[in-house]
């Protein structure tokens, strides 16, 4: 009696044990994939379910959006620039059979693609366009990244760059760019504003010289205008109109003019000048002595005697 008892308690005891392995319970984001022996029975949930303990092995897949930051990528752009790069990947499991079957770790994967292709589609843009058309950059990576990793169930649904790192020459040159840039702009806009400026003093100009009174009128608005800063000296432009009233009256003290002495004659020589010289006196003369030349000696004047003469 106490033997059958104690088997039905045991017995009792192993049915408890088996039904809370056989029973799984998954969550709503969740999913379990099953496997038999080895072989693929399926996907269960979301919620309980039950399974053949030992024999039967469960898998969960999260089917949430999940969120992987890619390494800093150094590479270098088409037009030869250093870069540092990194961005952020969102994705989501859409096949929890694929991602558990197709490959081993598919989050690890991910990363690996998105890295590799991060560093090819910089390598093939250049510095402006990822630095002012990095929407275009972001959906190519997306694209990119979401034909390789379909064939694992897996959905890229935004991949954006976070941070670009230039060296510190690239970033003095841009802003010299920039600096020049905004040195371009004002000066067109001054430029622009001198010329409008222009067109409205040339109209004004001639509205008021249409008047004669109207150039004095403006004068005195002028002085009205510098009569309001208290100021101890006024300059008072005086119209040229009136000096020239003043050089038509005749001068009584003007003095006779000079008429200015005739200009010089200079004659010109037709015939050549000539100057005679004396020619130099001939060298003495050399006579042939027994086949050789010698020189003739002559005697010269005494000079004393010459002086005594």
């Amino acid at each position: 009696m106490d033997s059958g008892l104690i088997t039905l308690l045991v017995i009792g005891v192993l049915i408890i044990i088996i039904f809370f392995n056989s029973l799984k319970i998954v969550q709503e984001y969740e999913r379990g994939v099953v496997f038999r022996l080895g072989r693929l029975v399926g996907p269960k949930g979301p919620g309980p379910f039950f399974i053949i303990p030992i024999i039967d092995r469960v898998v969960r897949v999260d089917l949430r959006t999940l969120t992987l930051e890619v390494p800093t990528q150094e590479t270098i752009t088409r037009d030869n620039v250093s870069v540092r790069v990194n961005a952020v990947l969102y994705f989501k499991v859409n096949d929890p059979v694929k991602a558990v079957v197709n490959v081993m770790d598919f989050v690890r994967a991910t990363l690996q693609i998105a890295q590799t292709t991060l560093r090819s589609v910089l390598g093939q843009a250049e510095m402006d366009e990822l630095l002012g058309q990095r929407d275009k950059i972001n959906e190519n990576l997306q694209r990119i990244i979401d034909q390789q990793t379909e064939p694992w169930g897996i959905k890229v649904s935004t991949v954006e760059v976070k941070d670009v790192e230039l060296p510190q020459n690239m970033q003095r040159a841009m802003a010299r760019q920039a600096e020049a840039e905004r040195e371009k702009r004002a000066k067109i806009i001054n430029a622009e504003g001198e010329l409008q400026a222009s067109v409205k003093l040339a109209q004004a100009a001639k509205i008021i010289g249409s008047e004669k009174q109207g150039i004095q009128l403006r004068y005195l608005q002028t002085l009205s205008e510098i009569s309001i800063e208290k100021n101890s000296t006024i300059i008072f432009p005086l119209p040229m109109d009136i000096l020239s009233m003043f050089s038509g009256w005749p001068n009584q003290e003007r003095q006779p003019e000079v008429a200015p002495p005739p200009p010089a004659k200079v004659e010109v020589l037709e015939e050549p000048l000539v100057v005679e010289t004396e020619s130099p006196p001939p060298l003495p003369a050399i006579a042939p002595v027994d086949g050789q030349t010698r020189p003739i000696n002559r005697k010269r004047p005494n000079r004393q005697g010459m002086g005594n003469r």
